[in-house]
């Protein structure tokens, strides 16, 4: 079977029901919403002729740079198709990383015209270093495209999309790598019980969650791909993250149900859980329709496009500072949290090792460095701030004198506490976390994270207010402290993009000469005095966590932990 003049690399035979066109022959909207509603409707997704005409208008609306090849430049090129032996032969440019072409629902001899596609592409396009997305992307507008000619003009306009705030195709390894730390950010906010999964199974976190793209372009099934691509090419790069964290959640799911319920789940070779992974993705169809993947894909209340932007910039600018721009032998993150020589008195190193795993992805390279414990520097607050001071982010860990462990996550140099003298002010961000290790491990986040509802993307000019002495009811007059940088940061990082309805939904941490809080309204979550001896526990809306332990307790030993590099030299 054909479809016109748009099915001419397709065999027909692989396409199962996508072969059979029906439904509507035209769409008639011009206006982004429509698009958006008819893209996750499936309204084109019955008819092959159909789609390849609204993926043109689509991707013909791209913004694109003022010079950006087209049909004409790759015929020029390439000549006609009449004067080229098809061949898969050609080699692939070094950007895709090695990454295959998936043949999808192609006819054998079209691998090779997407082979040709590329490597034209790559010489129009010399900026592009890294790019292992391009030869499953390429592949599959293909199925829908006139001639070669035609496909490559489509991936020229989305490479050289200049949208702001825009992605559809990471083009550098800086951008592929933030990318996958950004993914491991939201799927450990988004995902937790997959997360736990992950954690528990694989030695390396990072190098499982590497291939998230892969899972989406290029390991799913055509029938699903294709329908996640309607509603890729109408909302952006954002739809990538949806569908990833979706397919982990089943993922973790299916596992759930092979192991009959039990959590007794070993450790193993990273590579083998990405094997195990790739495999339940590629064979998702015997589960999961594309519709019930979308479903679940937007049942996940992600922040705004704009708010994962900042945070993946913010990424970047880490990995930058870092060095790493171009690709290189990835060090394994168990190697940060070393059995053989981590030593806390508070907890041991599988337990640090999974508090490790909470914390934002960007700081997976780094370290444990011990900064102050009580049983060396003494119960003194004022050298508890003098050793923590210069120091972003701390891990704050407690053992009580009934046993109990808790803490938390500070995403915030104590020295800020300064800018109001001595008044208790709120200050941080919505990266803060605070937890306790038992009865069983629990992290409680930021509240806005789990109810996004709480918040807008319009910015806010706040006041700084004073808190309360006493801690308890520092909720009544005290605000979140300002980092200057906010504009420039991402939601996870800065309250200053939000509108919140309350204010005691942003109180994280504050600090002066009597005590240090964290989290705040309508109780703490911890308040500790200016001997380190003596604390408190409540509730806070905040962070919305019930006492980590006992409501009054006495501190038996503290410890901040700071990050260290293990790039720097």
């Amino acid at each position: 079977m054909a479809d016109g003049d748009y099915g001419s690399f397709v065999d027909w035979n692989q396409m199962g029901d996508l072969a059979k066109s029906s439904g509507p022959t035209k769409v008639d909207c011009k206006e982004l919403k429509e698009f958006k509603q008819m893209a996750r409707q499936g309204y084109w997704a019955k008819n092959h002729s159909l789609r390849a005409q609204v993926y043109q208008q689509l991707i013909k609306a791209i913004p694109c740079r003022t010079v950006t090849p087209d049909a004409e430049v790759y015929r020029d090129i390439m000549g006609t198709a009449a004067t080229k032996k098809p061949s898969s032969q050609i080699p692939l440019p070094e950007f895709v990383d090695g990454t295959l072409v998936p043949q999808y629902c192609l006819k054998a001899d079209a691998v090779g015209s997407v082979h040709r596609i590329i490597n034209c592409l790559a010489g129009q396009f010399p900026d592009i270093s890294y790019c292992p997305s391009l030869p499953a992307l390429t592949s599959f507008l293909l199925h829908f495209a006139v001639d070669e000619a035609q496909c490559f003009e489509h991936v020229s306009r989305m490479l050289a999309c200049n949208e702001p705030g825009k992605r559809l195709i990471d083009q550098t390894f800086l951008a592929y790598e933030s990318s996958c730390i950004t993914f491991g950010d939201l799927a450990n906010k988004y995902c937790t019980a997959a997360h736990k999964l992950i954690v528990a199974t694989a030695q390396d976190v990072l190098e499982v969650y590497a291939d998230w793209q892969r899972w989406v372009l290029g390991d799913l099934p055509f029938s699903h791909v294709v329908r996640v691509l309607d509603v890729y090419l109408v909302e952006g790069f954002k739809i990538l993250y949806r569908v990833a964290i979706a397919l982990l959640k089943f993922y973790r799911k299916h596992k759930a149900g092979a192991q009959g319920g039990q959590g007794n789940q070993q450790q193993q070779d990273s590579g083998k859980v990405k094997a195990d992974i790739q495999a339940f993705v590629r064979n998702i169809a015997s589960i999961v329709t594309p519709d019930k993947l979308l479903e679940k894909a937007f049942s996940i209340r992600l922040f705004s496009r704009k708010e994962i932007s900042l945070l993946q910039l913010t990424n970047e600018k880490s990995l930058q500072q870092k060095g790493i721009t171009v690709k290189q032998k990835r060090t394994n993150v168990q190697l940060a949290l070393n059995p053989e020589t981590f030593s806390s008195e508070i907890v041991n190193a599988k337990e640090m090792r999974d508090i490790w795993s909470w914390i934002p992805e960007r700081f997976a390279l780094c370290q444990p460095q011990l900064l102050f414990t009580t049983s060396t520097h003494g119960c003194s607050l004022n050298r508890f701030y003098s050793h923590c001071e210069g120091h972003e982010p701390t891990l704050l860990l407690i053992r009580t004198t009934d046993g109990d462990v808790c803490g938390a996550f500070l995403s915030t140099d104590w020295e800020e506490r300064k800018r109001d003298g001595n008044k208790l002010s709120f200050f941080g961000t919505g990266e803060c976390f605070v937890f306790k290790m038992k009865p069983e491990m629990e992290r409680y986040e930021w509240v806005v994270i789990r109810h996004p509802e709480l918040a807008s993307s319009i910015k806010t000019e706040f006041q700084d207010e004073t808190a309360c002495s006493e801690g308890k009811n520092a909720d009544n007059n005290s605000l979140l402290l300002q980092d200057k940088r906010g504009k420039d940061l991402s939601p996870f990082l800065s309250a200053r993009h939000f509108n919140l309805n309350s204010k005691n939904t942003s109180m994280f941490m504050a600090g002066n000469f009597e005590s240090f809080i964290v989290g705040g309204g309508d109780g703490n979550a911890l308040y500790i005095d200016s001997e380190l001896n003596h604390g408190q526990t409540g509730r806070c809306t905040t962070f919305d966590n019930p006492p980590l332990c006992a409501e009054s307790f006495q501190v038996s030993l503290l410890e901040v932990w700071g990050f260290q590099d293990t790039m720097a030299s």
